[in-house]
């Protein structure tokens, strides 16, 4: 009997067992991004709504609370800016770093020796007042970047893991801010005559001559020329790590240390020196902080600003035009939160709602990118198979 090509040869009637899989278009997948994002801050917003619920409170109320102490009125526009300025110096230092590799998460403490270093300049320095400015500020930003060469050292040294070294360093650095303040040899303020003897652990009040220029005042709009300093920094350094040869090297080594020195690329030094500029934003960040806005140091001069700074690193994945808005977002949240307590609900629920949104802006690449990740590998088993038949 006779057969039919089918049977003579079945690869001609054999469909492919798993047919090709299509590419997403650009637009597919910028709608699926932003369907996400809507998604995923809508969730998060329904989440802090029940929470406010739950503690007796009115999510109406809450939210027109934090809009009002951040953005209604010059005044308040113009504290949520000065908010803003730290996150952006702080994030943008976090994102070279980390994309060279080194993930640094010790802002806290080089943020703080950077204030730390700063006002011992402002404070025993005589000098002209933007002279005093200029040194109080390279003063902090050199600070920093000796704490997190501390970090480096131990990494090429010891070889001791920088999250680690970076995160102990952080305690370090607040026990000496703390000492350092408690020593009228140092930093404490002096005791006024006729005064109890000891004073409060902080530092003096900068002289007008050492603080940053503030046009403007509450509740009038105004907002340090910190701003100027933290856009510069951003277009500049936005420009280096996208165009030039060090941007470069600096990307190599964080996708592929051994690629990279095999190219020539000298690792530790491109690694290490990101490690360094990273902290001395953050060391630059305590310092404007110390000169715009705060004016002396002590005990928890930080006020959380260098994990806001971790987080809206976190937030802008890899994109350091970004931060600006991210940044903005950080500063409406902390001066809004500040309004809470006139709504009857904790202020810390500020803090909730913030952590809350900024994993709704993580969630959405992080999820497209596994499913991207799983697209891929589904085409490469499917191209196998047809191979193999």
């Amino acid at each position: 009997m006779s057969r039919g090509p089918a049977l003579l040869h079945p690869r001609l009637s054999r469909e492919p067992p798993h047919p090709p899989l299509l590419e997403p278009s650009p637009r597919s997948k910028a709608a699926r991004l932003v369907l996400l994002y809507i998604v995923s801050i809508l969730v998060a917003l329904v989440i802090t709504a029940i929470l406010v619920i739950v503690v007796g409170g009115s999510p109406m109320s809450v939210f027109s609370a934090i809009y009002r102490g951040s953005m209604d009125g010059g005044g308040s526009l113009g504290q949520t800016l000065d908010a803003s300025i730290p996150v952006v110096i702080v994030a943008l230092g976090t994102l070279i770093a980390v994309r060279a590799g080194m993930f640094n998460i010790g802002q806290t403490g080089q943020l703080t020796m950077g204030a730390t270093a700063g006002a011992f300049i402002a404070l025993n320095i005589d000098a002209p007042g933007p002279v005093l400015v200029v040194l109080a500020l390279l003063g902090a930003t050199a600070a920093g970047a000796v704490w997190a060469g501390v970090a480096a050292g131990l990494r090429i040294w010891r070889r001791i893991d920088v999250v680690i070294s970076t995160l102990l360093l952080n305690y370090v650095a607040l026990q000496l801010l703390a000492y350092t303040v408690s020593k009228q040899s140092l930093l404490q303020e002096p005791t006024p005559p006729g005064g109890e003897a000891g004073g409060l652990p902080q530092s003096a009040l900068l002289p007008g001559s050492a603080r940053l220029p503030h046009p403007g005042q509450y509740p009038s709009f105004g907002v340090s020329i910190g701003v100027v300093v933290a856009i510069g920094l951003v277009v500049m350094l936005g420009v280096l790590l996208s165009r030039s040869r060090w941007g470069t090297q600096v990307r190599m080594v964080g996708c592929n240390p051994t690629a990279s020195r095999r190219f020539g690329v000298k690792v530790a030094a491109v690694a290490g020196g990101a490690l360094l500029i990273s902290g001395a934003l953050a060391g630059l960040a305590g310092g404007v902080m110390l000169t715009g806005s705060v004016y002396r140091v002590q005990a928890g001069f930080d006020n959380n600003f260098g994990n806001d700074g971790l987080l809206a690193a976190l937030v802008v994945r890899d994109q350091p035009w970004a931060l600006l808005p991210v940044a903005f977002f950080f500063g409406v949240i902390r001066t809004g939160g500040n309004f809470l307590l006139s709504t009857g609900v904790p202020d810390y629920l500020s803090q909730v709602l913030e952590g809350l949104l900024v994993l709704a802006a993580v969630f959405p690449p992080v999820y497209l990118e596994r499913r991207e990740w799983a697209r891929r590998l589904r085409s490469a088993r499917s191209a196998v198979m047809r191979s193999a038949t």
